[in-house]
């Protein structure tokens, strides 16, 4: 997977883009049909969007649907793994926590 976008008119597969927009945690993100909800998210800089139990940020690991560090809640479905999801125009995604909660 390629953390950038190629410009359509230095691609040398001559593709023609058909845009899309996506919600990451409220904030749209520009993506083109074709890619994955996690290369669309890499594309725009953002590398991590799940949070371990023990805290750890999680994002893009295996990048083929093996490791389950890639997940997050689409659409109101949670544990997606981003990696094997087509992008689709207006997708909304949530980062998700399983971060242990502090005893007070």
């Amino acid at each position: 997977m390629s953390p950038y976008l190629i410009p359509a008119d230095r691609d040398r597969l001559g593709r023609s883009d058909r845009p899309l927009t996506v919600v990451a945690d409220g904030v749209s993100v520009p993506g083109v049909h074709g890619q994955t909800l996690a290369t669309v998210l890499l594309a725009a800089g953002r590398d991590q969007w799940r949070t371990a139990r023990d805290g750890g940020r999680r994002g893009v690991f295996c990048g083929i649907g093996v490791c389950f560090d890639c997940v997050a809640t689409v659409n109101g479905v949670p544990d997606v793994r981003l990696c094997r999801r087509p992008a689709r125009d207006g997708d909304t995604i949530i980062s998700q926590s399983r971060a242990e909660r502090s005893e007070r």
